[in-house]
């Protein structure tokens, strides 16, 4: 260990530090839980010998005890509960006993040192983090240092909600008859839940998000087929979880789009159906409906940027995966979204979301796309400069996209066609490339 003596600024300095990271743990323990903690600085390590000290040399030594003697006069000796704890050092012959150790033994004794050393200001409050541990216990919550840092990042007007919520729990065991937005939880809006639901599991001892009533996700399509537009039947159409009614007709090829007017205005196309996307968290309802996984193709195309390439690797991810013998494993091919496409509509690229704000890179990885996808998503989400960050799919003319699907199409069929004058692998030949970031 090598020899050093500790300033009294260093050991202050280190008390904070302690404080703020042993924080939840101290007041936890002030409720029973687990062991009290205590605040304490080793103020001569590696010294305890005359030698040692000699080493390090007697004008330093002197001047070192001087400041903590005055220090402990001066601020020490008026707070309860700290002190200094010597130990013997003979130097020169003569025994002695010197500073070896800075102790606080509680929270409170801890922060008055602190304060009166005039250190900078702790990272937390300490009165409200006692009130929030009290609140937690009054309401027959979980307090543990996770829970209580948890809570003591919500804004106040959070924390109140988060009490309200355990107390109403506690008092209604079966939430069965209710979906997360319907919970009439006193001061809860119906997203609350949404953003602070993990939290309200740990502290309530129960995850309330598995015990509602499901929330069905609607999905809402576009036949886009010229026979049956020339029927004058409905074309617009929605589908919820678990429907059981037929549509117009069985699609061929099913085309997946994040934008509304791309779904609402796409050109006619031979057996097709246009399903308006949801985003990464569409992926396993979408990959759940049986006719998007019997149609023939899959087909997506979402915007140019960090997300849409995220929301393809993800239903890749999810058509992948089989779910039922009678839902088995889909390829989803893409349309307009690799390198090519990027360099073709380069002029609609922009580096701004709606708000304003600039759009930012991605550290994201993504496993499941094409190598040209890749291309055109590094080029994108790069976190060095961009020539944009963006190109929405709407800027796209629906006349290029209606071509390129039937381009498509067209491919897929002929090397269908050919596979089956030809024994070859039944394999689709869609390669994905593991980006290396």
């Amino acid at each position: 260990m090598t020899a050093r003596l500790v300033t009294v600024q260093e050991a202050v300095d280190s008390v904070c530090r302690r404080i703020d990271q042993k924080w939840a743990d101290a007041v936890c323990a002030e409720h029973g839980i687990d062991a009290p903690v205590t605040f304490s600085v080793p103020l001569r390590p590696g010294l305890s010998t005359g030698k040692r000290v000699g080493q390090i040399g007697y004008d330093r030594w002197h001047e070192w005890h001087v400041a903590w003697r005055l220090f402990e006069t001066k601020v020490i000796s008026g707070i309860e509960r700290v002190q200094i704890i010597r130990k013997p050092v003979t130097i020169r012959g003569v025994a002695d006993e010197f500073p070896a150790m800075l102790v606080a033994e509680t929270p409170t004794a801890a922060i008055e040192l602190v304060a009166r050393a005039q250190a900078s200001p702790l990272a937390v409050d300490i009165d409200r983090a006692r009130s929030l541990a009290a609140a937690l216990a009054a309401v027959g919550a979980t307090l543990t240092p996770a829970t209580l840092k948890a809570t003591y990042r919500l804004a106040d007007s959070d924390t109140a909600v988060l009490f309200e919520a355990v107390s109403w729990l506690r008092d209604h065991p079966d939430v069965g008859g209710w979906t997360a937005r319907q919970l009439p939880v006193p001061g809860m809006h119906s997203k609350w839940l949404e953003t602070h639901g993990a939290l309200l599991a740990m502290v309530a001892g129960r995850d309330v998000r598995a015990e509602v009533r499901p929330r069905l996700a609607v999905v809402h399509l576009t036949y886009v087929d010229p026979d049956y537009a020339a029927s004058g039947r409905r074309r617009h159409d929605s589908w919820t979880t678990g429907d059981v009614h037929n549509l117009a007709y069985e699609p061929r090829v099913v085309l997946i789009v994040e934008n509304r007017d791309c779904r609402l205005w796409f050109p006619p196309a031979q057996d097709t159906i246009i399903v308006e996307g949801g985003g990464k968290a569409a992926a396993s309802l979408l990959a759940s409906i049986a006719w998007i996984r019997q149609a023939e193709h899959v087909v997506y195309w979402g915007d140019i940027d960090a997300d849409g390439y995220a929301i393809l690797d993800r239903l890749r991810d999810a058509m992948g995966t089989p779910m039922t013998d009678s839902l088995q494993v889909k390829t989803v091919h893409s349309i307009l979204m690799d390198a090519a496409d990027l360099h073709r509509y380069a002029r609609h690229g922009v580096n701004h979301d709606k708000a304003g704000r600039p759009i930012k890179p991605s550290p994201a990885r993504l496993t499941h796309l094409t190598q040209a996808e890749a291309d055109a998503y590094d080029s994108v989400a790069t976190a060095g400069p961009a020539p944009f960050r963006r190109i929405e799919q709407e800027a796209m003319p629906l006349s290029d996209v209606a071509a390129r699907l039937e381009s498509l199409i067209n491919t897929l069929d002929s090397d269908l066609a050919s596979r089956s004058v030809t024994p070859r692998s039944t394999q689709p030949d869609l390669r994905y490339a593991r980006r290396q970031r």
